[in-house]
């Protein structure tokens, strides 16, 4: 692609998101659309001011990116839960990750790659023609002791995201997880608390009860349905008077055949995913290898639009395709427009159908919550996202010639180092397509505004219209992953894509920020079990950035360099091993320690005496005795519901 195509792009980019800027900036001032912009403010109570007409509303305002730039942790917590925090965290790594990149590789590695003359002299009258692999590590001549530059730079990189990785992130988010689960006590009642952890004791009982009617609600609900369909439930929520005793119950084999009867931890009554709730073990492992099946075909066709992609950034081999449109792609603008800004613009159009489609065949895995269904349905796209995305691109072949590559291990390298620099360009085309554009539409929120103004033209009014929705993290956390992917491993190859992408992730920061605060209610907490996939991300970014440096430094005939690059990953996997037995076991269960802790407290704590006292009396209720009951022969998973 050249200079001309890219800057293309970038300007109709730039334009859109200045057009969506302004006019969030001016239409949420507008008291008919506070259900659109600020639907969790309305929800909560907050007024938005007065409903007369005032001139100063149809100027656009940047007063809310101060507001959303210095909200602190602590509100975000209280507001949105503990995912929300782990998000914001994810946006501040990645932040932190590019800066340092920006900082070596703009200012050190980008003048020396562009100085080389292993391509061709530059012509600086005429640099808008030139190629882009001018600023890429190709320019620098083979053999060049200007590489240990990129040597150092690669190292460098690895032991700062690492870093990261265990004492700015992992370490902090561990110790937030291990300070919530033991203190007793908050100041605030939280929606959509981390197991019952955020509440006040004061607010305890009104919690307690809530939750049970909750629970009695979606019980009468599912038990109505197997009334009506004359079948008996195979599956039932369990209660102990201990944490301890709830998770030595829920690691233990309850029976011989490990496929008769499941237990597992029970999520919070909103959380629960009652169609898939009573299916037995062998039907969701049938389900688990139909799901495993779907992604693989998805994948696979998904190569269709990708082929179709890689034509259009070729303007030559568009032209033998498409004969009949010579004469339009001779002209200057189109041919820009076409191969700059339109392959990342169809890419990212197919590539919007991927997570609804991914939280589908999450759904019917087996999943008994919202939340596991939506962190399987982030695993899928994000994988999918850098198998499809990167490599696809990068590779330029079939499925079955990207596989064959990854079958000889030892031409890994040498094929990714020559491949990944050459695609440069269209990702950078497309990190200000899918990332500035995409972002920033997310304030416009155009779906919900149509649906609004089509519903006031029909019924005349709009109060109410919108619950509040929840926040997309299987579509918005893996292209956030999936960016970091593209600094790491572009950031020694292709320097010039980190300001694209500096940008990105100050765009993200403020406007995800900003919607948090206005627009989304926690539906459900994980209680941080997002960041693993993070970390795993992270991990895997840098391994593939190693590979890369391996292969560059021995076509680049520098084979001390190859050779002393061999260590990181040696380096990187003993890190990632040590993390996962370190940190890992916080996000899957509570330590011993803690649930012993918080049994303790209950002891002499009226509340959790009278919770169990309603409980008692709630299942007490004939019309829940068929599903508080079942034969053992016939229950085959058991959900355990520990009180909080």
């Amino acid at each position: 692609m050249l200079v001309s195509a890219l800057l293309t792009s970038v300007g109709i980019n730039f334009g859109l998101c200045v057009l969506f800027w302004t006019l969030y900036s001016s239409l949420r001032k507008q008291p008919a659309n506070y259900h659109v912009y600020a639907p969790r403010l309305l929800s909560d109570g907050q007024s938005q001011g007065s409903s007369t007409f005032r001139l100063e509303r149809l100027l656009p305002t940047p007063d809310w990116v101060r507001r959303a730039w210095q909200s602190s942790e602590e509100e975000l917590l209280s507001s949105s839960g503990l995912d929300a925090v782990v998000f914001m965290r994810i946006i501040t790594f990645s932040l932190r990750v590019i800066t340092l990149a920006v900082v070596i590789g703009v200012f050190i590695l980008l003048p020396v790659n562009f100085s080389g003359d292993q391509l061709h002299d530059v012509n600086f009258a005429n640099l808008t023609s030139s190629s882009l692999d001018i600023f890429t590590v190709s320019n620098v001549k083979d053999g060049s002791n200007r590489l240990w530059a990129h040597f150092c730079a690669v190292y460098l990189l690895t032991i700062f995201v690492c870093f990261l990785l265990y004492h700015n992130d992992t370490k902090k988010l561990y110790k937030r997880l291990i300070h919530l689960q033991r203190e007793p006590t908050a100041s605030k009642s939280q929606p959509g608390s981390f197991f019952g952890l955020f509440e006040a004791k004061d607010d305890l009982v009104d919690h307690y009860e809530k939750k049970l009617e909750d629970l009695e609600e979606n019980v009468r609900l599912v038990q109505s349905d197997v009334s009506m369909a004359g079948e008996e439930v195979r599956a039932a929520f369990v209660s102990f008077k201990s944490r301890y005793g709830a998770a030595a119950a829920l690691h233990i084999q309850q029976a011989d055949n490990p496929t008769q009867m499941v237990a597992e931890q029970a999520p919070e009554p909103h959380d629960v995913y009652w169609p898939l709730f009573p299916e037995s073990f062998m039907r969701r492992w049938i389900s688990q290898l139909i799901v495993i099946v779907a992604c693989i075909l998805l994948t696979a066709l998904f190569l269709i639009p990708v082929v179709v992609v890689q034509g259009l950034t070729n303007l030559s081999q568009l032209e033998i395709w498409l004969p009949f449109l010579k004469s339009i792609l001779n002209v200057a603008f189109v041919s820009q427009v076409v191969t700059g800004y339109l392959p990342s613009l169809i890419l990212q159009l197919f590539l919007m159908m991927i997570p609804p489609i991914m939280k589908f065949l999450s759904s019917v895995q087996g999943h008994i919550s919202i939340s596991e269904i939506i962190k399987s349905a982030c695993n899928k796209v994000l994988w999918f996202t850098i198998w499809n995305i990167y490599f696809a691109n990068v590779l330029s072949g079939s499925v079955f010639s990207q596989i064959f590559i990854f079958l000889e291990p030892k031409n890994v390298p040498a094929r990714l180092a020559v491949a990944v620099p050459a695609q440069a360009s269209f990702f950078i085309a497309y990190v200000v397509t899918s990332g500035w554009t995409s972002t920033t539409s997310e304030l416009f929120r155009l779906i919900p505004l149509i649906c609004s103004l089509i519903r006031k033209c029909f019924s005349g009014n709009t109060n109410n219209e919108l619950k509040d929705p929840a926040f997309p993290y299987h579509g918005v956390l893996p292209r956030v992953l999936f960016f970091g992917l593209l600094g790491i491993t572009y950031f020694f190859l292709a320097p010039l894509i980190l300001p694209f992408l500096l940008v990105y992730f100050c765009l993200a920061y403020t406007i995800y920020s900003n919607q948090f605060i206005n627009v989304y209610a926690p539906l459900y907490e994980t209680a941080g079990k997002f960041w693993p996939i993070v970390h795993n991300s992270m991990i895997f970014s840098l391994l593939l950035m190693h590979a890369i440096a391996v292969g560059i430094f021995t076509l680049k005939k520098l084979p001390l360099a190859s050779s002393l690059v061999f260590p990181l990953p040696v380096i990187t996997l003993i890190f990632n091993a040590y993390c996962r037995k370190r940190f890992l076991p916080i996000f899957v269960a509570y330590s011993a320690e803690t649930l012993i802790k918080k049994d303790r407290e209950d002891i002499n704590d009226a509340t959790t005496a009278e919770f169990f006292n309603k409980l008692v009396a709630a299942y007490q209720d004939p019309a829940l005795l068929p599903m508080q009951y079942s034969s053992d022969s016939n229950r085959e998973r058991t959900s355990l519901l520990s009180p909080v």
